[in-house]
């Protein structure tokens, strides 16, 4: 397994700061997850930073995860007195359950009120959950960058909705260490830590691993696999016996790899080709529904 993923630069300690000292500001924070990875992508700094201040949780990028996994993931977060919808910010799915929601918050606030005052919302999460492109739907808009690299979205923006309620948009906020690697992990297979402080091909080997084992027909069917190798099976390179999970891993990486003709002169694999698109197909659900961590209710 891939070790030691620390990734916390400058502008994430501001980012820290930037939300303890708006947070008197805002009537309640929308905490963006990953809804493949809604233990990883969740920054338990959030909950240390927000207190008791209201909280909404929305399982993004629900369209590409298990939906029996985020079914039962909504109901977690319930049972544990935490508000939690699915949502597809790309799509719009989810999005006006999201409003309905918001308008009753804001019709409660306001109903001993004289005037008419504005409900505000702070978005907060990790990078490359989908914190713009959610703030582009509520706007109905391009108001922030949008992009499949984390870090996108830099510094503090006040944003306005027709319906007079007022966004804040942070910069995503990651943690200095992952106390469990999986973690780690689990982010750099979705796309929240950058591709260029990992090896690619390494990455890819540790998603085949897990897709091997939760998902092997899925994977199966997207690359036209009769079989998955397993232990004590012959490798087709070395002839040898199967013996580490890093053999079967790399075994099934090169068949992947030779069914789609990724083969460098020489008759040689091409990793780096095999892992990149391993992992984009992953990212982009083209590989199918998955969801990497599930719930132990």
């Amino acid at each position: 397994m891939i070790d030691n993923i620390n990734w916390y630069p400058g502008h994430m300690k501001k980012t820290r700061e930037l939300i303890k000292e708006n947070l008197k500001l805002v009537d309640m924070v929308i905490e963006v997850i990953d809804a493949r990875i809604p233990v990883s992508s969740r920054n338990p700094i959030i909950d240390e930073i927000t207190g008791t201040k209201p909280r909404l949780i929305l399982l993004n990028k629900s369209d590409l995860s298990d939906e029996k996994a985020n079914a039962d993931w909504v109901e977690h977060f319930r049972k544990n007195g935490q508000n939690c919808m699915t949502i597809n910010c790309m799509t719009g799915t989810g999005v006006r359950e999201l409003f309905r929601y918001l308008e009753k918050l804001k019709a409660e606030k306001n109903k001993d009120s004289v005037r008419n005052r504005a409900y505000r919302l702070m978005i907060v999460g990790v990078p490359n959950v989908g914190k713009s492109s959610l703030i582009n739907r509520m706007t109905g808009r391009k108001s922030t960058r949008t992009g499949d690299r984390p870090g996108v979205t830099k510094g503090k923006q006040w944003l306005s909705l027709e319906n007079g309620m007022q966004l804040l948009d942070t910069p995503g906020i990651l943690w200095p260490k992952f106390e469990d690697p999986k973690a780690g992990l689990n982010l750099a297979f979705c796309g929240s830590i950058r591709d260029e402080i990992l090896e690619v091909s390494d990455l890819a080997l540790e998603l085949i691993k897990v897709l091997s084992e939760d998902y092997p027909d899925l994977l199966m069917k997207r690359y036209k696999l009769d079989d998955l190798y397993r232990e004590g099976d012959c490798s087709e390179e070395t002839g040898y016996p199967l013996e580490t999970e890093n053999e079967i891993a790399l075994a099934n990486m090169e068949a992947v790899a030779r069914k789609r003709g990724w083969i460098l002169p020489g008759k040689r694999i091409d990793y780096e080709r095999a892992g990149k698109t391993i992992l984009d197909e992953f990212r982009s659900g083209a590989i199918g529904r998955i969801s990497l961590e599930k719930t132990h209710d």
